[in-house]
């Protein structure tokens, strides 16, 4: 009995400790857990969530390596580039190109924007000279919820903006062969058939950031424009674009089924012409009708003396081309462009003359070769526009420029594009603006689509003709056309998800 008296208050001291402590542990908890809520410096220690996760938004099918954006990211910025047309015109022939340089700017990842991929990344940083490239080697992640049904209807009702994202490897790529698609491709831009040797940039393949764009396939196109016909009417770049649809439509297979019928939309070889002013092809299979008319300006031409064989031309800048006029009710995709040929050079060449309001031009705001291009585009769109509601079955579409890669000079005093190694690495286009500021501007309010193909094309410069042209005389080379396949079959992939 005297052992239990005795045992009982060491027992209770005991007891009380414990609980003491308790209290004390309790305490201390609680002012931590406040005092961490409370200081900024304690709160900034934590790794962010970006830190613990990077998820990437491209779901990377068949993509062996990804021209990625990470810390090393070059970004390409439309806020110090606009088009030339906000300055003081140039009226050389030799006068460099509306886009002869895009500011590019050193950007942060912000991991955050990539919430929503299934993919976890893994970066390795690859060094080559001076230039810093990092290709990710990606492995799927689940998610462990799924997406709600708003959500996903949220995400495919989103209209993507496919002038952003990044050029990334496909080995799938090109859509068809440079060697063998002779029915279509002119031999002057078939690089394939040139002295070039490296074809790297053939398997780059444009991501749009934060969607995916169509797969292209040629029966899925003939099926989607069956019954329809698909024009073209613009300059040489136009005509590219133009026989790379031709040879992506065919993966460049020859196709007796396909028929000449330019004569219905009168594309004929003029007396003592050399070629058409265009082409038109019918698919029999499905009544597709794919065509391009020449119109390096957009603008109506008219002979001043027919009975002249050098006679001067009208260049009526306030009148679409009569092409448009007259079969403007025939079409059900138009894709229109212009650019290149705003120079004085080109205007005494081919002896066209400035008119507006039917007399020869005397307005001093639009004499100038910038205010006279942005003149017509506005006034052709513009009347594209007034006539959309008369064909309702018309879609239109106005390409941006595409842009010139001259260094060192201009096409007639040297200037050179030697590059053929793919430099779109780690650079990615995220510009809200197109850098066509006179397209963007002119389609505006109109119901004509902007086909914005400027920034995505001006990180490609390996892609022109260059030095390894079959044309061209000693010393001058292409820096204004693509090879083909190239950077055009993008334009039209662009234009594919569209229609």
């Amino acid at each position: 009995m005297r052992l239990r008296m005795k045992g009982g208050p060491y027992k209770l001291r005991w007891r009380a400790k414990e609980l003491s402590l308790v209290l004390i542990v309790l305490v201390a908890a609680t002012i931590l857990i406040w005092a961490w809520d409370k200081s900024p410096l304690l709160t900034s220690s934590l790794p962010s969530k970006n830190q613990l996760l990077q998820l990437s938004p491209e779901p990377k099918r068949h993509v062996r390596e990804d021209i990625s954006t990470l810390s090393q990211n070059e970004v390409i910025n439309n806020e110090e580039q606009h088009d030339v047309d906000k300055k003081p015109s140039t009226d050389t022939a030799g006068s460099s190109s509306d886009f002869e340089t895009v500011s590019v700017q050193k950007k942060e990842e912000e991991a955050a924007k990539h919430k929503h991929s299934p993919k976890r990344e893994k970066t390795d940083v690859i060094k080559s000279g001076s230039i810093s490239t990092q290709i990710e080697e990606t492995d799927n992640v689940i998610l462990g919820q799924k997406t709600s049904e708003q959500e996903e209807k949220i995400v495919e009702n989103r209209v993507c903006n496919y002038a952003k994202g990044k050029w990334v490897i496909d080995d799938r790529r090109p859509l068809y062969s440079g060697f063998h698609c002779k029915q279509w491709l002119a031999p002057m831009w078939a690089c394939r058939l040139m002295q070039r040797q490296d074809f790297a940039f053939e398997k780059l393949r444009w991501q749009p950031k934060d969607c995916e764009m169509e797969e292209f396939e040629g029966s899925k196109f003939l099926e989607r424009m069956q019954d329809k016909t698909l024009a073209f009417v613009g300059d040489s770049l136009g005509r590219q674009q133009f026989q790379s649809l031709m040879c992506m439509i065919t993966a460049s297979k020859e196709r007796s089924d396909v028929l000449d019928v330019g004569m219905e939309y009168g594309l004929v070889i003029p007396p003592g012409g050399k070629r058409p002013n265009g082409w038109a092809y019918r698919f029999s299979s499905t009544n597709t009708t794919v065509l391009y008319y020449w119109s390096s300006t957009l603008c109506d031409l008219q002979p001043l003396n027919l009975s002249d064989p050098n006679t001067e031309y009208a260049m009526h800048l306030d009148r679409p081309p009569a092409f448009l006029r007259q079969y403007l009710h025939k079409i059900d995709v138009l894709v229109l462009n212009t650019g290149h040929h705003w120079n004085r050079g080109k205007l005494r060449a081919n002896r066209w003359i400035m008119y507006a309001g039917g007399a020869p031009n005397t307005n001093r705001k639009i004499a100038g070769m910038g205010s006279a291009k942005n003149f017509t585009i506005h006034s052709t769109v513009k009347w594209i526009g007034s006539q959309l509601p008369k064909h309702p079955h018309l879609k239109v579409f106005y390409r941006s420029i595409s842009p010139r890669h001259f260094m060192h000079g201009d096409w007639n005093t040297g200037g050179s594009c030697d590059n053929t190694t793919p430099m779109s690495i780690g650079k990615e286009v995220l510009q809200e603006e197109s850098s066509d500021y006179s397209a963007a501007s002119a389609v505006r309010g109109t119901g004509v689509k902007l086909l914005d193909i400027t920034a995505l094309s001006q990180v490609r410069d390996e892609g022109h003709i260059s030095r390894f042209s079959l044309t061209a005389s000693p010393g001058v080379q292409d820096c204004l056309h693509w090879c083909l396949p190239g950077v055009p079959d993008t334009w039209n992939e662009i234009l594919f998800a569209q229609i």
